[in-house]
């Protein structure tokens, strides 16, 4: 009898830490949810997409809550296998979750509400570093350092002296020349 009661709690440990498992898995997959679309809302919060790109983008959340609850689906009927005998490994639960995971990110940000978001970040990310770069360059100026436009000023007198400088040799070139052809007219006159 004792070798039956030892099973029977056995079973129970094993059932509870399925269960455990499972209910960690749905946690842990709301939080996911949650993440994601607080992500989303974030990417698209200040910009208010045309009527038709605003549906697109519903529509590409929906798509992806549903591969989030097709996952949900896979790890309970897995987790079922489990309580039920079947081996299953834990490696498959997370195959499951990086699989839908990348699945639904697919969905969202393959519709047109993403890019345009995407764009308006992009756009405002690359006008604060224009706002940084101006006030660094401002701050190294008033500490009396040479400012990207003064070098670029330096660089490009630079060029411009190079430019004239082959411009004087070629003269100096040709003026040697004359000067060869001058002493040879010389010479034969001479001669």
């Amino acid at each position: 009898m004792s070798n039956t009661n030892e099973m029977q709690e056995q079973w129970t440990e094993m059932v509870e830490e399925m269960n455990d498992a499972v209910a960690d898995s749905l946690e842990q997959n709301m939080k996911a949810q949650a993440a994601f679309v607080e992500s989303w809302a974030e990417a698209v919060e200040d910009s208010v997409p045309e009527e038709e790109a605003m549906a697109e983008g519903i529509q590409g959340y929906n798509r992806a809550y549903e591969v989030w609850m097709d996952a949900a689906e896979q790890m309970f009927e897995r987790s079922t296998d489990a309580a039920q005998g079947d081996d299953v490994a834990p490696s498959e639960y997370r195959d499951i979750w990086l699989q839908s995971a990348n699945e639904a990110f697919k969905e969202v940000m393959s519709t047109s509400a993403f890019a345009a978001a995407n764009g308006q970040l992009v756009e405002r990310m690359m006008e604060m570093r224009r706002e940084a770069d101006d006030v660094s360059q401002e701050t190294i100026s008033q500490l009396g350092f040479p400012t990207r436009d003064d070098m670029d000023e330096v660089g490009e007198r630079l060029v411009e002296l190079e430019r004239r400088q082959h411009d004087v040799e070629q003269q100096l070139d040709r003026l040697e020349e004359v000067d060869e052809k001058l002493d040879r007219v010389l010479d034969h006159l001479e001669g």
